[in-house]
């Protein structure tokens, strides 16, 4: 059996949580299958974290004001908003999600996986979210719709249900998370204003 990507011992935690993203983006199945470690949360919250840091620094890059200015400085503002979003608000939205997916899988999966692999498969869903930052919103929608089905395929692949139950019991978290937290609503609905309908 092949060892998850991010347990090799062949460059460092950081090295191997890059090596993730085209591993859950092109061979989603796969990865879920065999990246994911029982009763391992670490890995899966450093990859939201740096999912949000990315998406998040890419925003404050290109966004024309995206934040109100502290103590006159914008260098300070961004720093503090990065700490603030990347070090407190992901780990306890990631683990609010899991504890909700979890409650939503009791159900529906018997003989389902641990909290700890939940959070992992959140966590790596989140990978093209990297891009959401990049104020395109056809491509906001897209990062989104693309990280609701990841989670939708990790979801049935880890806790062995089939898709269509594994998406009945994911589309919540998967609203929350990348149309709420990632913005892929409110990139949608400036789609719908500039197609005139809404």
């Amino acid at each position: 059996m092949n060892k998850p990507a991010h347990s090799r011992p062949d460059g460092g935690l950081a090295l191997a949580l890059l090596k993730a993203v085209p591993g859950v983006l092109l061979t989603p199945r796969r990865f879920f299958r065999t990246g994911i470690l029982p009763g391992e949360q670490a890995p899966g919250l450093l990859f939201a974290m740096g999912v949000v840091l990315v998406s998040e620094t890419l925003r404050l890059s290109l966004v024309r004001d995206p934040l109100p200015v502290f103590d006159g400085s914008s260098v300070l503002s961004a720093v503090l908003w990065l700490s603030i979003v990347v070090l407190f608000v992901t780990p306890a939205a990631l683990h609010l999600l899991a504890a909700l997916q979890t409650v939503l899988l009791i159900p529906v999966a018997n003989d389902r996986a641990g909290v700890s692999e939940t959070v992992q498969v959140l966590a790596y869903s989140s990978a093209p979210c990297l891009l959401a930052g990049i104020p395109i919103p056809a491509l906001r929608v897209f990062v989104g719709v693309y990280a609701t089905v990841l989670l939708v395929l990790g979801l049935s692949e880890i806790h062995d249900i089939s898709f269509e139950r594994s998406l009945l019991v994911g589309s919540l978290p998967a609203a929350l998370a990348f149309g709420y937290g990632f913005r892929a609503f409110d990139a949608l609905t400036t789609l719908l204003a500039r197609w005139y309908i809404i």
